[in-house]
């Protein structure tokens, strides 16, 4: 672990922060910090910045209530800027947008961004807003039934696929057993928040259980 006094600040003692949201990855903020707001991030868990416009410290959230829960903080290769990942509590913006990142500048026509998040929303807009011709539509139209019968052949595939010790077809049977688990995912009201909590919970469950081995 860096100490503190190893990071570099400016001339004016501050240090550029990167908060990104731990679960999304989404980049939510770009703030400063300066030695004390930084200490005071690690000893809260929350961030903290030193606002240039007004010359002091400032917890994000304080009056807002949308408080930063930090899962940690990073320094790049030259020490002088930092990325911090956050379990936000609501809107990084002061306009109340998720990050403050909303104004696209440039957008590639050969180059396009991907997320399961992106997909899930567009899955989950087939449902709303039903769209002729759609094949999620479709599964969406014949119900819960044909989901799980469609989930339950993906799972036969992608078994085939690694039981023939074929990567790339494995690889392709996995990618459509994800996409059906998502429709499902979305018929059910279940979203992918509620399994990376899931996850992260039995992650804490076994590293508990490794210490207890250990002292054992």
């Amino acid at each position: 672990m860096l100490n503190i006094n190893e990071l570099k600040f400016d001339e004016k003692g501050l240090i550029p922060a990167i908060v990104v949201d731990a679960k999304t990855k989404q980049v939510l903020t770009l703030a400063y910090m300066n030695k004390e707001s930084l200490q005071i991030s690690m000893e809260k868990g929350l961030t903290c910045f030193f606002s240039r416009s007004r010359q002091q410290l400032w917890l994000k959230g304080e009056t807002s209530g949308n408080y930063q829960h930090i899962v940690s903080i990073t320094a790049d290769c030259d020490k002088d800027a930092l990325t911090v990942m956050v379990e936000p509590d609501g809107p990084a913006c002061h306009l109340g947008t998720t990050s403050c990142f909303e104004n696209p500048v440039f957008q590639s026509d050969d180059l396009h961004e991907f997320s399961l998040q992106s997909l899930m929303k567009l899955i989950e807009g087939r449902k709303t807003e039903k769209k002729e011709g759609s094949y999620t539509t479709y599964l969406f139209e014949k119900g819960i039934d044909k989901i799980l019968k469609k989930v339950g052949e993906e799972c036969t595939e992608v078994i085939i696929g690694a039981k023939g010790n074929d990567k790339k077809e494995t690889i392709y049977e996995i990618a459509d057993l994800t996409y059906h688990v998502m429709v499902l995912m979305i018929e059910m009201g279940i979203s992918l928040e509620d399994i990376h909590n899931e996850l992260a919970s039995r992650h804490v469950i076994d590293h508990k259980v490794k210490q207890e081995k250990m002292t054992k």
